[in-house]
């Protein structure tokens, strides 16, 4: 999609990043990404042997040059997941691709970068325990929930619109599903009131946000109504409580298909703007 060149442009054009704020993501070792995916999908995936109704299921016909982007955008969210150990946040311009099962894709999304991600640190990082996925994407984070079903040391948080896809909705550990038309304070409200008890329930040592844009009124695949304004707040809110906590935080840009690209743009680099405000 166009937006992953133009919003790193936008940033560096106004001079909220520089060009040393950016590191080029590397495919991880194949070991990596099965702690989240089975052998089968993923030497079918690698190899080119989905099946004709998988490929309709993801939305993408297979190619190798499709394989290495999605190998490389969840390589890039292991390594923000290094980088904010020691920074306190990082961003993945892509990523986000919660609809990714551990057997299967669906819905543009064929490997879990946040799963993946968050078993690498579970894996090697000893002072992680435990995980909070906050995903604010208008859509439910359905493969997210599905991996993370057994696993207690990873809690799956998910607000999204009722009607959205998918229709047929997993059970993360805490779903919100919001009506159509919910707007900036309705929507602000919940989380206002959902998220600082949540944190302090969990108690994680590391988050993964993701922060899709697919909320806004001007979305033409999503049924809320936020503002570009409240979209703002809404990142404003969760990045706050991550530095207010010191729990470290990798955001994923997710979803956004509003009408004008310009809609797309200022509210990914609002993410940003936030982020480079905070730290």
């Amino acid at each position: 999609m166009l937006k992953y060149e133009l919003l790193p442009e936008q940033l560096l054009r106004e001079g909220t990043v520089t060009e040393a704020s950016f590191f080029t993501s590397v495919p991880p070792p194949a070991a990596e990404i099965l702690r989240t995916h089975t052998a089968d999908y993923y030497y079918r995936l690698q190899h080119g042997q989905l099946t004709r109704q998988e490929e309709r299921v993801t939305g993408f016909p297979w190619s190798e040059a499709l394989f290495i982007r999605e190998i490389t955008i969840l390589g890039g969210t292991i390594e923000c997941a290094r980088r904010a150990l020691q920074q306190g946040i990082a961003f993945n311009v892509a990523g986000g691709t919660h609809h990714a099962f551990a057997d299967h894709g669906e819905g543009f999304c064929l490997l879990n970068d946040q799963a993946a991600a968050a078993n690498y640190l579970l894996t090697h990082e000893p002072s992680i325990q435990k995980v909070l996925i906050i995903d604010l994407d208008v859509h439910q984070g359905n493969g997210t929930a599905a991996i993370f079903q057994h696993e207690p040391r990873v809690f799956t948080f998910s607000v999204h619109g009722t009607r959205n896809y998918p229709h047929r909705k997993e059970h993360s550990d805490l779903d919100l599903a919001l009506p159509d038309g919910t707007g900036d304070d309705a929507y602000l409200a919940l989380l206002g009131a959902t998220l600082p008890r949540l944190l302090d329930e969990v108690a994680p040592d590391f988050i993964f946000y993701l922060a899709g844009v697919d909320v806004l009124a001007t979305d033409k695949l999503g049924y809320l109504a936020l503002s570009r304004d409240g979209c703002r707040q809404r990142d404003q809110f969760v990045l706050e409580l991550c530095q207010r906590q010191q729990v470290p935080v990798v955001v994923c840009m997710g979803g956004g298909y509003s009408e004008r690209l310009v809609d797309i743009i200022e509210a990914h680099a609002n993410t940003f703007r936030v982020a480079a405000h905070l730290w």
